[in-house]
Formats: C-alpha cells, sequence, structure tokens
C-alpha cells in the first residue's frame, strides 16, 4: 500500500507538472494569467476525438492538429481580447475566464457530454514494482513530463525566441529598446502555452474520459501548482507539483478521493495567506518592500 502511494504519487506528480506548465510559462513570458487554460485542455481533446471519430483522421494527425488548433486558439484571443485589456489584471482574468467558460459550455450545449468520448492510450499493457502494476501510460505521462521540463529550458535559453521570451520576463522597457516586439512575443507565449496544454490534454485524456466539468479541475490544479510554486518560477513549478501531488495521493488512499480537489484548494488558500508570492516566487513581496 506504501509504495503503491509513492509510485502513484510520483506520477501524480508528473501528471501536475503537465498540467502547469502551459499556465506558468504564459504567466512567466506575458504575464497574462489565462483563465481559458482549462478550456484549452478540454478543447484540444474533443478536437482530436472529433478528427479520430467523424472526420475518420488517423490517430497522429489528429493529435498534431489538436495542438497546432490549441497553439492558434492562444493567438486568436490574444490578438482579438488580451490585447484589448493588456496590463489590466482583474480585467484579464475576468476576459480569459469568460471565454474559458464559453468554450466549454459551447461543448455542453452540443451535447459533448457521457462516457463515450475518450482517447485511446499510446502503448497498452503494465509493469511492476514489486506488488505495484502500473500502466504504460503513466510511465509516458513521467517520460514527457521530464522530457518537457528539458525541452523548455533549452528552448528559454539556448534559442533566439527563447532569448526574447526571457528579454520580455525580464525587464519589458528594455528589451523593446533592443527591437523585440513584446505584443508578437505575448502572443507566442500564448500559442505556446496553448499548445503545451494540449500536449497534457493528449497524454492524460486517455486515463479517463474527457467531460467539460474536467477543464475546470484542470484550471484548479494549474493555478494551485503555479500560487504554490511561484507564478513564473520553473522550480517552484517543480517542488510544488511534487507536494500537491503527495498530497493528493496521500488523501485518495486514506481518506477519499473525491477530497483531492480540496488539497489544491487548501493549498491556494494557505499560501496566499502565509507567502503570496509563493515558494520561489518574489514578484509580490518586491512589490510589497516598493
Amino acid at each position: 500500500m506504501f509504495l503503491g502511494t509513492i509510485v502513484y504519487g510520483f506520477i501524480n506528480s508528473a501528471i501536475l507538472a503537465l498540467l502547469s506548465m502551459g499556465f506558468n510559462l504564459t504567466f512567466g513570458i506575458s504575464g497574462v494569467a489565462n483563465f481559458a487554460y482549462g478550456a484549452v485542455y478540454i478543447f484540444s481533446g474533443f478536437l482530436a476525438w472529433i478528427l479520430m471519430h467523424s472526420w475518420g483522421v488517423p490517430y497522429f494527425i489528429s493529435v498534431l492538429a489538436a495542438i497546432f488548433c490549441s497553439g492558434c486558439v492562444g493567438i486568436l484571443m490574444y490578438y482579438v481580447v488580451i490585447i484589448r485589456v493588456k496590463g489590466l489584471s482583474l480585467s484579464e482574468v475576468m476576459a480569459t475566464f469568460g471565454i474559458g467558460m464559453a468554450v466549454m459550455e459551447l461543448f455542453r450545449y452540443f451535447d459533448f457530454v457521457g462516457f463515450r468520448y475518450t482517447l485511446p492510450v499510446f502503448v497498452d499493457g503494465s509493469l511492476s514494482f514489486g506488488e505495484v502494476y502500473i500502466d504504460y501510460q503513466r510511465v509516458l505521462i513521467a517520460l514527457i513530463a521530464v522530457c518537457l521540463t528539458g525541452f523548455i529550458y533549452v528552448f528559454t535559453h539556448h534559442t533566439r525566441v527563447g532569448l526574447a521570451f526571457r528579454a520580455i520576463a525580464q525587464d519589458e522597457r528594455t528589451a523593446l529598446t533592443f527591437g523585440i516586439d513584446s505584443d508578437r512575443i505575448g502572443a507566442f507565449s500564448m500559442a505556446f502555452g496553448s499548445a503545451l496544454a494540449a500536449v497534457a490534454a493528449i497524454v492524460i485524456l486517455p486515463l479517463g474520459t474527457i467531460a467539460v466539468e474536467g477543464g475546470y479541475e484542470v484550471l484548479i490544479n494549474a493555478l494551485a501548482v503555479c500560487i504554490v510554486g511561484g507564478l513564473g518560477s520553473t522550480v517552484g513549478i517543480l517542488v510544488a507539483s511534487v507536494l500537491i501531488g503527495y498530497a493528493q495521493t496521500f488523501t485518495a488512499n486514506y481518506l477519499e478521493p473525491h477530497w483531492m480537489i480540496l488539497v489544491s484548494l487548501i493549498a491556494i488558500a494557505v499560501v496566499l495567506t502565509v507567502k503570496p508570492s509563493g515558494l520561489f516566487g518574489r514578484q509580490k513581496e518586491l512589490e510589497e518592500r516598493i
């Protein structure tokens, strides 16, 4: 029982890291808290399902199309909505949350409910750790989480676009003097973050069904990880994913599974009360000093 908790706690931590990467990257670069993040996650899952089952598109192409279209949705949101309210934090939150609700309720309106909306697993089968059995899909999730973390680090530190990301994140005015277009980078960050949400959906949704309600849960978990770790901090995201991931797993195994979401909500409340900047975030503390 304890070994199973350790193993599945690690997998749950990897899932939370995947869920929060896109949200954290967008906020860290453009300063936009994309509250439509959960809706993009659900959109990509349903789009892949529609392409496969309604249009007969091969699975691999459906996955790539869902990721690409999710990135396009991010760009569209930036240029149509966010650019008009940029710098007004509350307006950004309300606008993106409204878009997210509209997208998810639109799926509900067209009767995308029930248990028949599922995505296939990448690899069938399982392996064992002692008496604990774990399916290959969950192992793949952990591997993809590790690979994406490494990819994001290399991308932001060793590519021209990635360095522009970091320049805008550190000092937008100075970056502008060097000819970096902040709106173009902001739109690209929205696209990148939305594409990461789609990648998370493609690898995580095969573990269950695609449900509209899942979008809200994804948003809450992503918020919890980012707030606990510190918005904009990659290291903080990884640490917070482990802390919350294991807390949720222990809660599910020793209390009740439906209380797992409460762990995220409690974590948000506690951190905002005790250390609003998060474990590795310093932005709020600096603002208070000024």
